[in-house]
C-alpha cells in the first residue's frame, strides 16, 4: 500500500479527522529504518508499511495506524527514544509504542516461567489498551507472511506460538480477517503435507462448487426481491482450509461430511429483514434443525452477531451448504471484530464495549491470584481458547461460559459469594446434580444457603473453569489461615497464662514489633496464624513480647524472663568448629540441636551441655529458651563454605493420588535433597507433608519454600521445628 493509498483509505473512514499525522509517522519511519533490511532481502520499512495497512485495512483509528508505522524505531532505531516519538506525535501515539515495545518477543516454547510472563504481558497489555495487542496481531501476521525466510527451527517454535497464542487472541478480539490468515500460514509450516491435501481437495472441485453457489445466490435473489427486502447484499463466503482441517482432524470426519464446504453470507439492513431473510430460506431448501445458530439473539463474547443455518438442497444442490445471515454493522464487527468499536476521536469508544469484553476483565481478575506458571498457561487454554454455550440467569439475562461448564461455573461467574454458599442447582425447572454440563438454552438457578460451610474441596475435580477454581481455593487458604490464626492465638493464651500474664496485656505494636520485622510479618494476626502453622513457637513469641514489655516499662512490676545472651560485639573469635566461632576461643566440641536444626543465616545461640561441648540452637528455638541462663553461650557462623544442612517443612496441600511422590521429585529437583517424607490426610481433602531436606543456607531454604508455594496444589508450605 502506498502513502497516497493509505492517507485516501484512512481519510475515507475518518472524514472528519486530519490524516496529516499519517504522512508525518510514514517519512519519520522511513528515515529512522534507512539502511535496515530484512531477512527476506527487503527494506525494513516494509514491515511498518505492512502492519499499518492491515490496521487501516480494519478501520482501526489514526493514533493506532500511526503507531502502527512507529511500532520498531524505538526498539530498532539507536536514535529514536520514547521522547522523540513524544514530542513528534503526542502522548498517545507514544504509549501505543511503547506497549508493543513492552511486550517484546513471546518465546512460547521457552521455559515454563517465560511463557507464562509472556502470557502475563499480552493479557496486561490487553486490559490497559487493547489496541496494543492489535498492533501485535497486523505485526505477527507480516512476520508469518516471510517466515519462510528463517530456518526450519524457527519456523515450527514461531509457528506453533502463533498457532497457540495470536490466533486464539485474534479470534477472541472478533479480528477474523488476522485470525484465518494466521491459521492458514500457520498449518502451512507445521503441517504442510496436511495444508496441501486440503487445499488441493478444496480446489479440485472448486467449478462445480462454484456453480452450485452461483445457483444457491440466483434462486434467494428472485426470491428476496419477490418479497420485497431492500438493499441486500448476497455472496459466496471463501473456505478457510485451517478450520476444514480442523474438523477432519479433531472430529475425524472425512473431506466430503464437512457441512460448510458451500457457504452464502447474505447482508440486509436491519435485525427483523435477518429473521425474514431466514424465513424465505427455509422455505426454499430444507434446513437441518441440529445445525441452526441464533448468535444474534445471544452474541458470542467476541461480539460476533449472525443467522447460521445448514440447508440440503435436493438434486439440484446434493451438498449440504451454510447460510450466514446479518447486518452490514454485524458484518463490520465479524470482520474487524473490536476494531469496530473501537473509535478514540469520533465520539468515544462504544460505550457497550465494557459490557462485552467481560471475558477479559474475568481473566485480568485471575491472572493476579495464580502465582503457578502452569495452572496459568492451562487455565489461560481453557478459558480463553475453548467453546462456548450460552445460558440464562432466572431473570433472562445471557451467560456465556465455556463449553462442559457446571452449575457450580456458573454460581462462581455470578458471584464467588454465590458460589460459596451453593448447595444445588436447578436447569430448567428441575434440581440437577452439581456435575451436569451446562447447555446452550439452559435456564440455569443456584440454590443457596447462608449456613453452608462453604465449597467441597471435590469440586476442584468438578469444574471446568479456572475463575471457579481459583476462587474455591481462594476460599481454603482463607478458611485455613482463619483456623490456624484461632490456633495459634489460643496457643498464645495458654503460654501467657502459664507465665502469669495476659496475652492482650502484650500485643500491642511497640512490643511485637521486632517480631514482625524479623519475620516479615504484617500484623498481628500474621503472628497468630505463624504460631498456628508451627512457624514460630507460642514460647519464643511470649518470651519476646516480655522482653519487650520489660524494655519499655522498666519502671513497672512485669514477670522476668532471662533474655537470651547477645554476641558480643567484640567476640574473641579463635579458629572455627564446624563453621561456628565460640565466645572465649576455639578447641570446643560444637554440635548442631536436632530440636531446631539451624541453618547458616538464622539467628544462633549456644548452649554449654556436660560433656558434649557446645550444642548450637537457632535463637528462638523452645530448648534455648527453656535452658539455665549460666550455661548459655555466644556464637556465630564462620564465612566458609559448610556442606549441607536438614531442614523439616510442613507443606499443607490438597490430596490426589501421587502427589506424595509429586512434591518430593518437585523439591529435590529445586535443589533441595529430600531425606524423609511422610504425609497424612485431613477429613477436609487437604493433606499434611512433613519432609526433611538438605539445604546450604537460610537463603537456599527460603528459595525452595518459594517454589513449593507457587505450586497450584499446595496451600501453605513452612519451615518447622524439630
Amino acid at each position: 500500500m502506498t502513502l497516497q493509498e493509505m492517507m485516501d483509505r484512512v481519510q475515507k473512514a475518518h472524514p472528519d479527522e486530519d490524516v496529516s499525522i499519517i504522512e508525518k509517522a510514514y517519512k519519520f519511519a522511513a528515515n529512522a529504518h534507512d539502511g535496515q533490511m530484512r531477512k527476506s532481502g527487503e527494506p525494513y520499512f516494509t514491515h511498518p508499511v505492512f502492519v499499518a495497512s492491515i490496521l487501516t485495512q480494519i478501520m482501526l483509528d489514526i493514533p493506532t495506524i500511526v503507531a502502527g508505522l512507529l511500532h520498531d524505531t524505538v526498539e530498532d532505531c539507536e536514535h529514536v527514544t520514547f521522547e522523540t516519538i513524544t514530542e513528534h506525535f503526542g502522548d498517545e501515539v507514544a504509549m501505543l509504542v511503547d506497549g508493543v515495545t513492552k511486550l517484546g518477543r513471546l518465546n512460547f516454547r521457552d521455559r515454563e516461567e517465560q511463557q507464562a510472563e509472556s502470557l502475563r504481558k499480552m493479557i496486561l497489555a490487553m486490559g490497559r489498551d487493547i489496541r496494543v495487542v492489535v498492533i501485535k496481531l497486523a505485526d505477527r501476521l507480516h512476520n508469518m507472511l516471510t517466515l519462510g525466510y528463517l530456518s526450519e527451527d524457527k519456523q515450527l517454535s514461531i509457528s506453533r506460538e502463533t498457532l497457540e497464542i495470536y490466533a486464539p487472541i485474534a479470534h477472541r478480539l472478533g479480528v477474523y480477517t488476522i485470525k484465518q490468515e494466521l491459521e492458514d500460514l500457520t498449518l502451512s509450516f507445521i503441517d504442510p503435507e496436511g495444508y496441501r491435501n486440503v487445499a488441493i481437495r478444496v480446489g479440485a472441485r472448486r467449478a462445480e462448487r462454484e456453480e452450485q453457489i452461483n445457483t444457491i445466490i440466483e434462486i434467494l435473489r428472485s426470491k428476496l426481491n419477490e418479497m420485497g427486502i431492500e438493499n441486500f447484499e448476497i455472496a459466496g463466503r471463501p473456505k478457510h482450509i485451517y478450520s476444514i482441517y480442523r474438523k477432519m482432524v479433531l472430529q475425524n470426519r472425512h473431506f466430503e461430511q464437512i457441512y460448510d464446504l458451500i457457504a452464502v453470507r447474505v447482508l440486509v439492513e436491519n435485525i427483523p429483514d435477518c429473521y425474514t431473510v431466514l424465513g424465505a430460506v427455509h422455505t426454499l431448501w430444507n434446513h437441518m434443525p441440529m445445525r441452526f445458530k441464533d448468535y444474534i439473539s445471544v452474541p458470542k463474547n467476541n461480539m460476533y452477531q449472525s443467522l447460521h443455518t445448514t440447508l440440503v438442497g435436493g438434486r439440484t444442490i446434493p451438498t449440504p451448504f451454510e447460510v450466514q445471515i446479518r447486518t452490514y454493522e454485524m458484518h463490520k464487527v465479524a470482520e474487524y471484530g473490536i476494531a469496530a468499536h473501537w473509535n478514540y476521536k469520533e465520539g468515544g469508544k462504544d460505550k457497550t464495549l465494557d459490557k462485552k469484553l467481560y471475558w477479559l476483565r474475568q481473566i485480568l481478575d485471575w491472572q493476579s491470584d495464580t502465582k503457578d506458571s502452569k495452572e496459568f498457561i492451562d487455565g489461560l487454554k481453557t478459558d480463553l481458547f475453548s467453546e462456548e454455550v450460552f445460558v440464562f440467569t432466572p431473570m433472562g439475562d445471557i451467560v456465556n461460559m465455556q463449553k462442559g461448564a457446571t452449575p457450580i461455573d456458573f454460581a462462581y461467574r455470578i458471584h464467588s459469594g454465590v458460589g460459596n454458599t451453593c448447595v444445588g442447582a436447578k436447569v430448567n425447572g428441575k434440581i440437577v446434580p452439581l456435575d451436569t454440563a451446562l447447555q446452550t438454552g439452559d435456564r440455569v438457578e443456584i440454590i443457596t444457603n447462608k449456613s453452608s460451610k462453604g465449597p467441597s474441596m471435590d469440586w476442584l475435580n468438578i469444574v471446568k473453569t479456572q475463575q471457579a477454581r481459583t476462587k474455591i481455593k481462594q476460599f481454603f487458604k482463607r478458611a485455613l489461615r482463619d483456623e490456624n490464626v484461632s490456633k495459634g492465638k489460643a496457643m498464645l493464651e495458654n503460654e501467657a497464662k502459664r507465665r502469669g500474664v495476659k496475652l492482650g496485656e502484650l500485643t500491642k505494636p511497640e512490643y511485637y514489633d521486632n517480631i514482625l520485622k524479623k519475620y516479615s510479618f504484617s500484623d498481628l494476626e500474621s503472628i497468630y496464624g505463624a504460631v498456628g502453622y508451627g512457624v514460630v513457637t507460642a514460647l519464643y513469641v511470649i518470651s519476646q513480647l516480655i522482653e519487650e514489655e520489660r524494655k519499655l516499662n522498666s519502671a513497672k512490676e512485669t514477670p522476668k524472663t532471662p533474655s537470651l545472651p547477645q554476641p558480643h560485639e567484640y567476640m574473641q573469635k579463635g579458629k572455627p568448629t564446624n563453621g561456628i566461632y565460640v565466645e572465649g576461643g576455639s578447641g570446643m566440641l560444637v554440635r548442631f540441636g536436632h530440636c531446631c536444626n539451624p541453618v547458616p543465616g538464622d539467628e544462633i545461640a549456644g548452649y554449654i551441655t556436660r560433656g558434649r561441648g557446645v550444642t548450637v540452637h537457632k535463637a528462638d528455638c523452645v530448648n534455648i529458651l527453656n535452658c539455665e541462663p549460666e550455661r548459655r553461650i555466644n556464637v556465630s557462623w564462620a564465612d566458609e563454605d559448610m556442606g549441607a544442612f536438614s531442614a523439616r517443612l510442613r507443606i499443607i496441600a490438597y490430596d490426589r493420588p501421587g502427589l506424595l511422590g509429586e512434591i518430593t521429585v518437585y523439591v529435590s529437583d529445586a535443589g533441595a535433597p529430600v531425606t524423609a517424607v511422610s504425609g497424612r490426610l485431613n477429613k477436609n481433602g487437604t493433606c499434611i507433608i512433613l519432609m526433611v531436606v538438605k539445604v546450604s543456607s537460610k537463603e537456599q531454604l527460603n528459595q525452595v519454600l518459594l517454589k513449593i508455594r507457587k505450586r497450584p496444589d499446595v496451600i501453605e508450605a513452612h519451615r518447622t521445628a524439630g
